[in-house]
């Protein structure tokens, strides 16, 4: 029951019909409802897991941000971050223990795919007609929306992009005469076509990003920077915003001033930074990389906890890869079960690499499709170690002295790059 309950949750956060302006049940809290059915589900049941350190970074982030408002003087913003983050919070956690076999994680994957496709149909007719079914139109600039959450190009163009390897893989699976590889394959095609639609240079260079992890993990680093340098060239050949970009254009000019904004935030507000949320009220754009807005709203401890949260979920990927489970002759049939969960991870990695380049040049550290994506990558991982005790777990404790250092890291690595561009300027 949770398992369809959070799958119903996922359909209503990524395509969203509850916001159609025909929609019949106009009114109705259906995005709230499935949430607390779920958690309530959840609760009663026996099955509930915490063997993943995103589990107590989540809960320590939501704290964090929470704190960094109330320090400001604002308990009833502290009040307000509470209840819009802990939602989010609650869908990780509900997710995370809902995908609890390697199938579930597989159509945890199908679900996003054919959502993301729903909206590059959506994006498609619109880019063709001027305006959606949902009624929403063209971006004055000719680029392609949606609703809600997805009413920005740039983030409608991140959801294409974290969806493109897992329509990838679901296609590499075969199956019906073909048929199965080429319905895939299609809504592969159709999520770069809408990555195209949204004109989001992000995006774009996220895609050059997920094709050089892949490349680099099966073919090696020569063959991953041949090909990734031949799509930059391609891309910068096409006729998009890519080709615009330039230190100097004027969309880079503003980022690279809201990175250095963000930064004299955090350098006046070190350890808890100015509050969540507070950003804009300091700078009239905002800070248009994640790392920037973690650094300059909740300080170095936000920023070392959702590091933490986020560097786990690679590493977790990464140790899949490389662990060899060591199956020898006779043992064909795990050997067979550990390569299918080997592909999962590269593909759950290619998604993570895909989203976090283009939230390298967006304010997207809260948003909710992040900690559903964690979710996942929490869910595969501790399926596979279930399937493959051998796998070395990952524990918050033996790594409690590296993450503030990454942290503190981080931070100075962002000044220099920041000193660097305004020194280009």
């Amino acid at each position: 029951m949770l398992f369809v309950l959070i799958m119903v949750y996922l359909l209503l956060v990524l395509i969203r019909p509850q916001e159609y302006p025909q929609w019949p049940l106009a009114g109705v809290p259906l995005l709230p409802l499935a949430l607390v059915l779920g958690l309530g589900v959840w609760l009663l049941s026996r099955n509930k897991r915490f063997d993943a350190p995103q589990y107590l970074l989540l809960l320590a982030f939501l704290a964090v941000t929470c704190l960094s408002v109330l320090l400001t003087g604002w308990s009833g913003g502290a009040l307000q971050q509470f209840s819009e983050f802990a939602a989010i919070v609650v869908s990780f956690f509900l997710l995370a223990n809902a995908l609890d076999s390697r199938e579930r994680v597989v159509a945890a994957m199908a679900v996003f795919t054919l959502s993301a496709s729903v909206l590059a149909l959506h994006g498609a007719g619109q880019a063709a007609t001027g305006v959606g079914w949902t009624g929403a139109e063209l971006v004055g600039d000719g680029r392609i929306q949606y609703l809600g959450i997805f009413s920005d190009p740039n983030d409608l163009g991140m959801l294409f992009v974290l969806c493109m390897p897992m329509a990838a893989y679901l296609g590499s699976r075969g199956g019906l005469m073909g048929l199965r590889r080429l319905f895939w394959w299609s809504l592969c095609l159709l999520l770069l076509y809408g990555v195209y639609l949204t004109h989001s240079r992000g995006a774009l260079l996220s895609v050059i990003a997920m094709i050089g992890i892949w490349v680099l993990v099966r073919r090696g680093v020569f063959a991953a920077g041949t090909l990734a340098g031949a799509a930059l060239v391609g891309l910068l050949l096409m006729p998009s915003r890519v080709s615009e970009i330039d230190v100097q254009e004027e969309s880079a000019l503003g980022r690279v001033e809201a990175w250095y904004e963000g930064l004299l935030m955090f350098q006046s507000s070190p350890v808890f930074g100015v509050g969540t949320g507070r950003f804009t009220e300091y700078h009239y754009l905002t800070a248009h990389n994640s790392l920037v807005l973690v650094l300059a709203e909740n300080g170095i401890v936000g920023l070392t906890v959702w590091l933490a949260f986020v560097g786990y979920c690679f590493w977790m990927m990464v140790r899949i890869l490389r662990h060899d489970p060591g199956y020898v002759e006779g043992e064909e049939e795990q050997a067979w079960e550990w390569y299918e969960d080997w592909r999962i991870a590269l593909t759950l990695l290619a998604s993570l690499v895909g989203f976090f380049t283009a939230a390298f040049f967006l304010s997207r550290s809260y948003v909710i499709l992040l900690y559903l994506l964690a979710a996942v990558v929490v869910a595969h991982f501790c399926g596979v170690r279930d399937r493959h005790p051998q796998l070395p777990a990952l524990e918050l404790r033996e790594h409690l002295g590296r993450w503030p250092v990454i942290g503190v890291a981080t931070a100075a690595g962002l000044f220099v790059v920041v000193k660097v561009l305004l020194a280009l300027v």
